[in-house]
């Protein structure tokens, strides 16, 4: 596929027949998707989908909303590290970097409208790894006003207890899918952007524990917790940080203070008499989050950094290869990685004050990202993936609300 064609390629009838058959299996086995509302169903004209992120294969639970093929965003570390990108070439998806968006990628997206075709987005970029949407790109609103078509939100909600990022395997359960008109195509010509931007920010944004308070769904070994160390690794008791581990499938415990957290069926955590009571795992997240925006409010200059072996995308073998190791960095203007890669000295700064979040798996690896580069970091200490992470967004927030004060 040719990434510089800016015409529409409506999606191959085959290629799409098939994605949505497999679609429909997964989401009806796996996910147990039921609709609440679908009022894409019957839409004739052009129109963007924008929807909410809480797995990595929400979209399976979308694509068979319409007869109509939908061209579907995707992230370009997806797409090139993908074992069937024959047919996503088929389907005419279009892959792009998280958090940057060409000129190219602007003309491919607007042809689909211009054609009186369906596009879907997924403004948050990543699915989430504690329960809680990630940030919605600043030039979200901008992007639906210029786009000028009806705009529908497709929410989504459990898919986040079905496959969570921090572990292994899926955990079938029920999902619902709300889709309704968000804007109306002259509505938005009309609309000052921060009304755009709190109704959209209001339509994606979400807290998965909440919303489980109200649903009491249940899923498949929801109490396994192994894995959620690697996101939640500071103790919400002593501030201990990594001496929270797995103690059994459904119990956290901090190796410093003995505090511990046991999950249930739902997905919810009891702590013991006297201990720091945390109901969700979102809150204990959030609590992790706002320690580390405090500590860079107290210490400007602070900076992070760790040994790391060098992953690459070999187009050829459309997987991540190993091609070299290095250290990467992170301060309060630049991400940097220094080493040799395939064999060359490498210096590379990547300033970070329009990125959000990165691509990351927990307790393995951050994927920085360089013009149409990608550069996937597998961390010596794999811990501190989720703390670049955490930097990077208290990061992003000061700098956001700085320049609102400007």
């Amino acid at each position: 596929m040719d990434h510089m064609d800016n015409q529409y390629c409506r999606p191959g009838f085959f290629s799409y027949l098939l994605a949505r058959i497999a679609s429909f299996f997964v989401a009806n086995i796996i996910f147990c998707r039921r609709f609440l509302r679908n009022e894409l169903k019957s839409v004739r004209g052009p129109c963007v989908v924008i929807a909410n992120h809480e797995c990595a294969l929400d979209f399976v639970n979308l694509i068979g909303a319409t007869r109509r093929p939908m061209t579907f965003v995707i992230s370009n570390s997806f797409y090139q590290s993908l074992p069937v990108k024959g047919i996503m070439d088929r389907m005419h998806v279009i892959p792009k970097q998280q958090f940057q968006t060409g000129v190219n990628d602007l003309k491919r997206m607007k042809a689909v409208i211009d054609s009186g075709q369906i596009l879907v987005i997924y403004p948050a970029g990543l699915m989430s790894e504690d329960g809680l949407s990630t940030p919605i790109p600043q030039a979200t609103c901008k992007f639906l006003k210029w786009l000028k078509a009806d705009v529908y939100m497709a929410r989504i909600r459990g898919s986040y207890f079905v496959m969570p990022k921090w572990a292994k395997g899926l955990r079938p359960g029920r999902t619902t899918m709300d889709i309704y008109r968000l804007f109306e195509k002259d509505e938005l010509s009309s609309l000052p952007l921060s009304e755009i931007r709190e109704r959209t920010e209001r339509a994606l944004l979400f807290d998965a524990y909440r919303e489980q308070e109200a649903l009491h769904y249940r899923y498949a070994r929801n109490n396994d917790i192994r894995g959620l160390e690697s996101v939640l690794y500071q103790c919400p008791q002593c501030g201990g940080e990594f001496t929270v581990a797995a103690a059994g499938s459904d119990t956290l415990c901090c190796s410093k203070c003995g505090y511990r957290a046991h999950s249930d069926a739902y997905g919810f955590l009891h702590t013991e008499s006297g201990e720091t009571p945390l109901r969700y795992v979102s809150d204990w997240s959030l609590m992790i989050q706002q320690n580390t925006i405090d500590t860079l409010r107290r210490e400007p200059d602070y900076s992070i950094s760790s040994p790391t072996r060098i992953h690459m995308i070999d187009p050829k073998r459309c997987k991540f290869t190993d091609v070299g190791e290095g250290v990467v960095s992170l301060d309060g203007s630049h991400f940097h990685l220094r080493g040799k890669i395939r064999n060359r000295n490498a210096d590379i700064a990547i300033p970070i004050a329009n990125i959000p979040t990165l691509p990351f798996k927990p307790g393995i690896r951050i994927e920085l990202q360089n013009g149409p580069e990608i550069y996937r970091c597998v961390l010596d200490d794999g811990r501190l993936a989720m703390k670049f992470i955490r930097v990077l967004k208290a990061f992003y927030q000061i700098h956001t609300e700085n320049e609102s004060l400007r």
